[in-house]
């Protein structure tokens, strides 16, 4: 149990060094003109959302050329909505759904057709319930222009509503955030430090294209990421930055759709069985173990040599979220509550390898992937192009 503790203090360090030093987008960044931008938004089913985000594109204060929808074989009036939004501006176009070919995944496939449609020299990637904040686009050209960077990907915030939201969506940061080196990843371009969010990617036209664009991850669920790694392998600049201040989303509205929201991608996570399991028992070990051990030394169920260092690994998860929480704006209670949240993780795990291994797969937006005996890309055509 020392050991866990000594690997939760480390893991601390990391938290807090990505709380203090990764920077916001624009944070620091002197005004740059405005980039000729194309904002691109693959949709499915997202009639609910899709007029929210196309409102907060156009309210832009920095000119944006067009505004193009990729109607994924919406069946809920996401193109009536698009319509809609034509009629207002004309600078926004539905871009027709094509058949899905064999070997793509549902947002690849969709991003790749958006970007062969525009005609902006930088293209903006955003999910259906994105929402830009006021000033965005300026703090993004200015990013990329200080960075010499031709991707940026924006890290949203989460607006989160509700006690199941407050209490498991923070997990998404803590998952990523109490491991990733994010400072350290911006000085080293290393493929493997890549890391980027599909809800708020920029990138420059001509070097997406040169660099294969998204047909280069076309069977990645996680195509965000792996499309970032891809862009530095090939040898360009990418980078990922809190970009909290510039793009916002609310990704899940109740604890239904955050159980099968993750439950879908926790299994793809992973491109190996191995590597599903080690994050798995890694979890298990160090941050939700040594609060159940702390307990029963308490309670006198283990030997009381265990209070100590279990007691002090459970705190450094809880400091843990405090950081994030007061990074990233979720709140402070959410951080006490963290063991039921990290059962609720394990909980998901298993359900989602159960169904992606054991069962039929998993449906999401009327789409079916996964199933028995095969991994994450068995059925690759099922991925939803609207969100994460």
């Amino acid at each position: 149990m020392w050991a866990v503790l000594a690997v939760s203090l480390a893991l601390l360090a990391v938290a807090l060094w990505n709380a203090l030093a990764w920077p916001r987008v624009g944070a620091g960044a002197t005004a740059a003109p405005p980039l000729d931008i194309s904002v691109l938004i693959p949709a499915r089913n997202e009639a609910p959302r899709i007029t929210g985000c196309l409102e907060a594109a156009l309210a832009q204060a920095a000119p944006v050329r067009e505004v193009l929808v990729y109607d994924d074989h919406s069946s809920d009036g996401t193109a009536d909505r698009v319509r809609e939004a034509t009629a207002r501006d004309g600078r926004v176009r539905l871009v027709p759904p094509a058949a899905l070919p064999a070997g793509w995944c549902g947002k690849p496939f969709a991003c790749a057709q958006l970007a062969g449609a525009a005609v902006g020299r930088w293209v903006l990637f955003l999910d259906a319930d994105t929402r830009l904040q006021p000033g965005a686009l300026e703090a993004m050209a200015a990013e990329v222009r200080r960075r010499e960077a031709t991707l940026l990907s924006c890290w949203p915030g989460l607006d989160i509503e509700g006690f199941w939201e407050r209490l498991l969506m923070p997990m998404l940061n803590f998952v990523v955030f109490s491991i990733f080196p994010a400072p350290y990843s911006l000085r080293s371009m290393r493929a493997s430090l890549a890391l980027a969010h599909g809800a708020c990617l920029l990138v420059e036209r001509d070097a997406y294209l040169a660099a294969g664009g998204h047909e280069a991850v076309r069977t990645e669920i996680f195509e965000d990421t792996m499309l970032a790694r891809h862009w530095r392998r090939s040898g360009r600049r990418g980078v990922c930055l809190d970009g909290s201040n510039v793009a916002r989303v609310r990704m899940y509205a109740d604890l239904r759709g955050i159980w099968l929201g993750f439950r879908k991608n926790f299994r793809p996570a992973f491109r190996t069985a191995a590597g599903f399991w080690a994050f798995w028992l890694f979890h298990a070990a160090v941050f939700a173990l040594p609060p159940l051990l702390a307990a029963a030394a308490l309670a006198g169920l283990v030997p009381g040599a265990l209070l100590a260092p279990a007691a002090g690994a459970a705190g450094a998860a809880v400091a843990i979220r405090l950081a994030q929480a007061a990074r990233f704006g979720f709140p402070a209670w959410s951080a006490v509550l963290h063991p039921v949240a990290e059962l609720a993780l394990l909980g998901l795990g298993l359900d989602s390898w159960a169904r992606y291994r054991l069962g039929g797969g998993v449906t999401w937006k009327d789409r079916r992937y996964g199933g028995r005996g095969g991994g994450p890309g068995a059925t690759p055509g099922g991925e939803e192009s609207g969100d994460a």
